[in-house]
């Protein structure tokens, strides 16, 4: 059996990783909060450009703000796959680029990764990537313009991205994001009608086409942030089903390192007492 000495050391550290995954179980659950309170507010600002847009726009076709640009488009698709940007994110990213590569063919598509631990993993498997970026560290006023000048340049664009299910389940999704922001549209439209914006009644500038190209790429930036938003809010349930499985098992940990503590020093008592009883059984027997 091991001395009070080293179990009470052991007690120590595991004390310690029992507070420090409490610690960071708390901290994932409560930006868990803060995601889903920020999405909800970005879903407000696009239902109200989408009432907008859906009165300006001639047909239904969506032309990713660029009908004004004159650039011309290259004719391959374009895939996002939005990853952790750490390698605690298990091996959920590892099933978002196997789910790529069911479709993936290098001469018709070319790759824009966010987040390091994707990068890693494509590069890894000998898949080359046309952009990185870094997944955003804040959760708000999330900066996708560049990401955006990318998709206006392809025909197509197909988001990869972790989904957040519950706490205990994330899955993995993809989505063109056209057919997001159009989705996002549907959800948001309400039966009562809204005043009717026209060129008879507004005035443009510099014009309704370059406004109603404005409001594309203001509503594709939205979609993009809510599916990294989404991403990382998947991270961060998953790391919190991480750390409570961790803390759980410190906590036992530490119940099991007590009980064997408190049995050592039973132990030291009763051999020391047997060591008195000897003695004196010693003494009374040399009298």
């Amino acid at each position: 059996m091991r001395h009070p000495t080293d179990i009470e050391r052991d007690k120590k550290s595991i004390s310690t990783l029992v507070e420090l995954t409490g610690v960071f179980e708390g901290i994932a659950s409560m930006r868990i909060a803060q995601i889903k309170n920020q999405v909800l507010q970005a879903t407000e600002f696009f239902n109200d450009l989408w009432g907008i847009y859906s009165q300006l726009r001639v047909d239904s076709l969506f032309r990713f703000g660029r009908s004004q640009s004159g650039e011309e488009v290259l004719s391959k698709d374009l895939y996002i796959l939005i990853t952790a940007e750490g390698g605690f994110s298990g091996d959920i990213d590892q099933k978002l680029i196997k789910a790529m590569q069911k479709s993936y063919n290098k001469d018709k598509h070319d790759i824009i990764v966010i987040g390091h631990h994707g990068a890693m993993q494509l590069a890894q498997r000998g898949i080359s990537f046309k952009k990185y970026f870094k997944l955003p560290s804040k959760d708000k006023n999330i900066n996708v313009a560049p990401i955006i000048r990318y998709v206006q340049q392809y025909q197509k664009t197909t988001v990869f991205y972790q989904q957040y299910i519950s706490l205990m389940v994330q899955d993995v999704k993809q989505i063109e994001l056209s057919a997001a922001v159009q989705q996002q549209g549907e959800d948001s439209e309400e039966k009562d009608k809204k005043e009717i914006i026209t060129a008879d009644n507004t005035i443009f500038e510099p014009s309704m086409y370059n406004v109603i190209d404005h409001l594309e790429r203001s509503m594709l930036q939205i979609a993009m942030s809510q599916l990294i938003l989404d991403s990382k809010l998947a991270q961060y349930a998953s790391r919190f089903r991480a750390m409570t499985a961790s803390h759980e098992r410190a906590e036992e940990s530490q119940g099991d390192l007590r009980l064997e503590y408190n049995r050592a020093k039973r132990a030291i008592k009763d051999q020391r007492l047997k060591e008195i009883i000897n003695g004196m059984r010693k003494s009374k027997a040399a009298a």
